[in-house]
């Protein structure tokens, strides 16, 4: 099986990039392929031009079909976005 692993989420809005990052709010999100991402720990969230806003904590992952999906909750909210590319 092939497989990503991760250490950030980088999401676009069709993939589940939240609109508006409040603390605490859960989301759901999916990428193509299978990932390794940790779970229950805070990660960045990037979105497609690879600047950071928040860090996230993955709930929930599952893999079917080819696919990763995850309920993430927004655990911090940075003051300023900045590139980690």
């Amino acid at each position: 099986m092939p497989c990503e692993v991760n250490s950030i989420v980088k999401l676009k809005p069709s993939q589940g990039y939240p609109e508006q990052l409040h603390l605490g709010v859960q989301h759901q999100a999916s990428k193509q392929g299978y990932r390794i991402i940790p779970i229950d720990v805070p990660i960045p969230l990037v979105d497609e031009n690879w600047l950071a806003h928040a860090d996230i904590v993955i709930r929930k992952l599952t893999w079917e079909s080819n696919q990763t999906a995850i309920v993430f909750e927004i655990d911090r909210i940075y003051s300023q976005s900045f590139s980690l590319k």
